[in-house]
């Protein structure tokens, strides 16, 4: 029976010569003698000095695991968090950090029937350790895309794109022509939120710091489809809204103290509000000054949790549609060599929500 199995494995791969490449039978994967370079970190705290980089050995596959050849890999403020111990959730210790990447598929389980070797595939769960050259994930976590997407879209695909298409969709019964506004309109998910806006027919009133290259982050947010881009001073003096910009019905807040203040403001009655990243609390005491308001947390783990396969599929689809014709773009970013990880940390501490640079390790590279 066992020699029926390898045989109807071998014609099937016969019958697919492309892909026959990539797949080592699961019979052989012990001896490979894989090697991975990747970062790890055996506890929590400061990113610079708890994250290693290091040299390992490559297990054998699970039944039901999928081993990836790792693409590219950004690094988001949210791993930055993890590693520090800030997150709600925190992975067991020793870990991988990274949250997004993007790979091709090199080998499966016996047991695996939703992907084949060869097909490119990104992470849909969190916390499984994107920064490295191989990866062995369980082939629920993976989800295939098409090769057509260039690697900076397609690495930062499953977290910032899906969180602002969720709050946009998921909070208010938006129309054409209604306005969001949003802090932190810089970040990876402020850019995606405005992109989305602009493919949906929405207005945004985007928000950023004054200390973080004003002239060319506007230049930027307004080239993505913003409608419009304020200093926090800036915003601060609008006072009323003409036909061509109404006033916002919908608010997104990842900061505190004057961003949050400001959205306040500019709300309009019986407007929702939604904290997410940064912000875990809701505001008890400015609840209570505006009462009319509907006040909303959003973590996208607890979406993914509750979602469909077919849910998650339409989401991440209409997504990959708008970023194969053009009408979403990744962020601004820099590629860099795993190795060179401790700069890529160094400017993600201390710029989190108001970076005009994002980072992605690239294992591409020669």
């Amino acid at each position: 029976m066992k020699i029926m199995t390898i045989l109807y494995k071998a014609s099937l791969n016969i019958l697919k010569p492309k892909q026959f490449s990539y797949h080592v039978p699961i019979w052989n994967q012990q001896h490979r003698n894989l090697m991975s370079r990747q970062l790890v970190y055996n506890e929590f705290g400061d990113p610079l000095h708890v994250v290693k980089y290091r040299e390992c050995e490559v297990p054998p596959l699970g039944k039901q695991d999928v081993l990836v050849r790792m693409l590219a890999a950004p690094v988001n403020p949210a791993d930055i968090n993890t590693i520090q111990g800030r997150y709600r959730k925190l992975p067991k210790l020793p870990t991988v950090p990274g949250d997004e990447g993007v790979g091709n598929v090199v080998e499966i389980g016996s047991h695996v029937c939703t992907v084949e070797p060869g097909e490119r595939v990104v992470l849909t769960s969190r916390m499984l350790g994107t920064w490295r050259y191989y990866g062995i994930y369980n082939e629920r976590d993976v989800h295939v895309i098409s090769p057509k997407l260039e690697l900076p879209e397609a690495c930062m695909l499953t977290i910032a794109p899906c969180m602002a298409y969720r709050m946009i969709r998921d909070f208010s019964r938006l129309k054409p022509g209604d306005t969001i506004i949003q802090n932190a309109a810089n970040s990876p998910c402020g850019q995606s939120v405005v992109q989305l806006c602009k493919s949906w027919g929405l207005q945004t009133i985007n928000i950023v710091a004054n200390h973080c290259g004003y002239d060319a982050v506007k230049k930027n947010l307004m080239s993505l489809g913003a409608t419009a881009v304020y200093t926090i001073d800036e915003a601060e003096t609008i006072s009323t809204f003409n036909t061509s910009l109404t006033r916002p019905v919908l608010a997104f807040n990842c900061l505190g103290g004057r961003f949050e203040d400001i959205m306040l403001k500019l709300l309009e009655r019986d407007g929702t509000i939604v904290y997410y990243g940064c912000a875990y609390d809701l505001p008890m005491v400015k609840s209570c000054l505006r009462p009319d308001l509907s006040f909303n947390i959003f973590h996208l783990a607890d979406w993914n949790s509750r979602a469909t396969p077919i849910e998650i599929d339409v989401m991440m689809n209409n997504i990959v549609n708008l970023m194969v014709t053009g009408e979403f773009k990744a962020p601004i970013y820099q590629a860099l060599e795993l190795k060179n990880f401790v700069h890529a940390l160094r400017h993600t501490v201390h710029c989190e929500a108001f970076s005009t640079v994002n980072y992605v390790f690239d294992f591409t590279m020669p």
